[in-house]
């Protein structure tokens, strides 16, 4: 098909067009001309005057749950509620059953996505059943196409094991990824450790067990000389362990979310589940660490952590309750809403769009000519309320049904086609 896209300012820190409103031109999936000013020739219109376009937005951190958690969410439905939220591209968590440890597996997510608006790049399992016990076959996996490997919500407890994974991953350059959770110092943990947990007597998660993981993945990756990913940072501590591994040369990547990165603990004093994360909401000090992180490159990818749970997994006591909420669909929305003072623009299009894909190696869209026609359309300052049946996830834990947000995704193209949102 052919698209011109009329009037649309570009946010894309790669192009000489960056922050100039223009024409652009797509043909066969390529974008071939941006102007000032470009006449139509049969193409279909889109009118973008007042809205923004960047590069196609790309998620780290999506659980799918397909297979084996079908009815929380499976591929379609996750690929949908991503494509609504703007994102071009996502990578999936192997929280799946049975976990993504043999190339069937890899292979059943490639072939339930090809041919998708969303690229979809699986997340392999770093152990055989993501059990932390044995390594699973990385090098199999990994041409099989996975994507990375970690072992989604299991923190890898044995030291010796992250150890091995991150030298042999070295061979093939893949990429390691660390949840960082002690989990004997937080068991049962509910909420983060401090006065709120205190006052609302709820057992907490302390930072340090966060922390204490950082710490001692990085001086494996040191040891081993191997990169290494660390997902949802949450603490200050953590923040300062990663920067200065960062200035001492360490090859390590840091992510947060979005949940971590515009709320804190007292979410949590009307005991509403769906403010259950994992990592835990922290506290305002904590916040602004990451902050600041992500301004200043400790932290380089923001991602949803987007967790689907079924109903009766939060609708129950806070102490019972899942981890987890929906974010695909509101991850930018919150950003552009709560941090709009904190965060330039250039910035978040750059953690949710530029950093991702650097990171996990493949090829980054931009806006400019030649390029493949990968981007997404958006705006900042166009009120609205999301609403139940605007979920497109069979799931429906979110806490900001009912939420005036300012700006969303409104259009997106990518593998030559394009949605209207």
């Amino acid at each position: 098909m052919n698209l011109l896209i009329k009037s649309a300012r570009i946010v894309d820190p790669q192009s000489p067009h960056s922050g100039k409103v223009k024409d652009i031109l797509v043909e066969n999936g390529k974008i071939v001309s941006i102007k000032a000013n470009i006449k139509a020739n049969k193409a279909q219109v889109f009118d973008a005057k007042g809205k923004y376009i960047s590069p196609g937005w790309f998620d780290m951190n999506v659980n799918l749950c397909d297979p084996g958690y079908e009815h929380r969410e499976d591929i379609q439905s996750g690929c949908k509620a991503a494509m609504y939220g703007g994102f071009t591209g996502i990578a999936c968590t192997p929280n799946t059953n049975p976990s993504p440890d043999t190339k069937s597996q890899i292979e059943y997510i490639k072939k339930a996505t090809a041919g998708n608006l969303i690229d979809v790049y699986p997340i392999a399992s770093l152990s055989k059943g993501s059990k932390g016990e044995e390594l699973a076959e990385m090098f199999d996996l990994d041409r099989a196409g996975a994507i990375a490997f970690a072992d989604g919500d299991n923190p890898v407890k044995n030291a010796g094991l992250m150890l091995r994974a991150l030298q042999y991953a070295k061979s093939f350059n893949g990429l390691i990824f660390s949840n960082p959770t002690n989990l004997s110092l937080s068991p049962n943990g509910n909420m983060n450790e401090g006065p709120t947990s205190t006052k609302l007597g709820l057992k907490g998660i302390p930072s340090i067990a966060e922390e204490i993981m950082v710490s001692r993945d990085l001086s494996i990756a040191e040891y081993a000389e191997s990169s290494i990913h660390f997902t949802n940072i949450s603490t200050t501590g953590s923040v300062e362990l990663i920067k200065e591994a960062k200035k001492k040369g360490i090859k390590v990547t840091a992510e947060t979310n979005v949940l971590n990165l515009v709320f804190d603990d007292e979410k949590l004093q009307e005991f509403n589940t769906n403010y259950k994360v994992n990592p835990p909401l922290r506290d305002k000090k904590d916040t602004k660490a990451l902050i600041k992180a992500v301004n200043d490159n400790t932290i380089d990818i923001i991602s949803s952590n987007h967790s689907p749970k079924e109903e009766e997994l939060k609708k129950c006591e806070f102490d019972n309750a899942a981890f987890g909420i929906i974010n695909l669909q509101t991850a930018f929305p919150l950003l552009n809403t709560y941090l709009q003072k904190s965060l330039k623009l250039d910035t978040i299009i750059t953690k949710i769009a530029i950093t991702p894909r650097k990171n996990l190696n493949i090829e980054v869209p931009g806006i400019q000519e030649k390029s493949n026609a990968n981007f997404t359309i958006f705006d900042t300052t166009t009120s609205w309320v999301f609403e139940e049946n605007d979920i497109k996830s069979k799931s429906k834990n979110s806490p900001f049904i009912g939420t005036k947000f300012l700006g969303k995704a409104t259009a997106v193209m990518n593998n030559k086609k394009f949605q209207i949102l």
